[in-house]
C-alpha cells in the first residue's frame, strides 16, 4: 500500500469516526452548560412533580374545611404544613391545586396561540404581497383592541368556564406568535432549499409545512418559554380581579387575592401561593433566556 493510498485510508476512517451534531443536539449539550437553564429545569421539574402529587399525598381536601382551624398559622401538630385560610381548608393542598391549573392554563393557553400564531404568520410571510398586508393588518386591528375588553367580552360571551379561559387568553396572545413568525418566513423563503423545493414540484402547502415552519422551531421554542409565564401572569392577574377561576377550583393567582385581604392576620395565606408563583416564573424566564442562548446560531462553534 503505498503512502498516498494508506493517507486516503486514514482519512476516510477518520470521517465514519466523527459524528456530527445537529444544532438541537449541540443546542441541548450547550443548554446543559447553563448553569442558571439547567437549574431553572430542575426547579420546573420538581415544580410540576410537587403539584401532581403533593395532592394525593395529603389527609385533606381542597374544598372541604377543617372545622376545628381557622386562619390557622403552619404547624406540623395540626397536619396543616402551610396553615388554613379564613375558613379552615388547607393552605397546602389548594396551593397545589391551584399550581395545576395555573401551569395548566400556561400550557394549553400557549398551546393554542401557538397554534394559531405559527400556521397564520407562516401563512402570511411566505404568501407576502397584498395577502400579507390583508392579514397583517387584522393583526393590527386586534392589537388595537383593549386587552381587558377583550377578555372580558369573551368571558360573558362564553361564560366562564375553565377551559374558555384558554381560549381566550390564547386567542390573545398568538398576535406576537404571529408577527415573530412572519418575520423569520420571509428571511427563509427565498433560501436555497426552498427554491430546491419549489423546482421539485412541491405545493405551496407543502413548502409551509415541511420547510418552512420546521425551520422555526428554535425561535418558537424560545418564545413559548417566555409566553407561558406571561400567560401564568394574565391568568393569575384576571383571578386576582374575580374573573378567573371560579369556586371550588382555584389557582395561584386566586389565592394571592385571598392572600392579600387577610395579609394582617394571617400572612402566610399569601406567603406560600405568591413564592410558588414567583418561583415558576422566574424559572421559565430563566429556562427561556438560556434557550434563547443555546440556540443561537452565533454563538455555535
Amino acid at each position: 500500500m503505498t503512502e498516498t493510498t494508506r493517507d486516503a485510508f486514514d482519512q476516510a476512517l477518520d470521517r465514519r469516526t466523527i459524528k456530527g451534531r445537529s444544532l438541537y443536539v449541540d443546542a441541548w449539550h450547550r443548554l446543559l452548560k447553563n448553569k442558571a437553564a439547567v437549574t431553572a429545569l430542575v426547579v420546573l421539574f420538581v415544580m410540576v412533580l410537587l403539584v401532581v402529587v403533593g395532592p394525593m399525598l395529603s389527609q385533606w381536601d381542597h374544598e372541604i374545611p377543617d372545622w376545628e382551624h381557622y386562619s390557622t398559622p403552619p404547624s406540623l401538630e395540626t397536619g396543616h404544613i402551610f396553615g388554613t385560610d379564613a375558613i379552615g381548608r388547607d393552605l397546602f393542598v389548594r396551593t397545589m391545586i391551584g399550581g395545576q391549573i395555573s401551569l395548566l392554563v400556561g400550557l394549553l393557553a400557549t398551546l393554542v396561540s401557538l397554534i394559531i400564531g405559527v400556521t397564520y404568520g407562516a401563512i402570511a410571510g411566505y404568501m407576502g404581497g397584498r395577502i400579507d398586508n390583508v392579514m397583517m393588518r387584522f393583526v393590527d386591528a386586534v392589537y388595537a383592541m383593549p386587552f381587558m375588553f377583550f377578555v372580558i367580552l369573551l368571558m360573558v360571551v362564553f361564560g366562564r368556564n375553565i377551559f374558555l379561559i384558554f381560549i381566550a387568553i390564547g386567542a390573545i396572545n398568538w398576535l406576537d406568535m404571529a408577527r415573530i413568525v412572519r418575520g423569520q418566513t420571509l428571511s427563509l423563503k427565498n433560501k436555497n432549499f426552498v427554491e430546491a423545493a419549489r423546482a421539485c414540484g412541491a405545493t405551496e402547502a407543502q413548502i409551509i409545512r415541511r420547510h418552512i415552519i420546521p425551520n422555526l422551531l428554535g425561535v418558537v421554542i424560545v418564545y413559548v418559554t417566555l409566553t407561558i409565564p406571561q400567560v401564568i401572569l394574565v391568568e393569575s392577574f384576571l383571578s386576582f380581579l374575580g374573573l378567573g377561576v371560579q369556586e371550588p377550583l382555584t389557582s395561584w393567582g386566586a389565592l394571592v387575592n385571598e392572600g392579600a385581604q387577610e395579609l394582617e392576620t394571617a400572612p402566610w395565606s399569601l406567603m406560600f401561593p405568591a413564592s410558588f408563583l414567583a418561583v415558576t416564573l422566574f424559572a421559565f424566564n430563566f429556562l427561556g433566556d438560556g434557550l434563547r442562548d443555546a440556540l443561537d446560531p452565533k454563538d455555535r462553534l
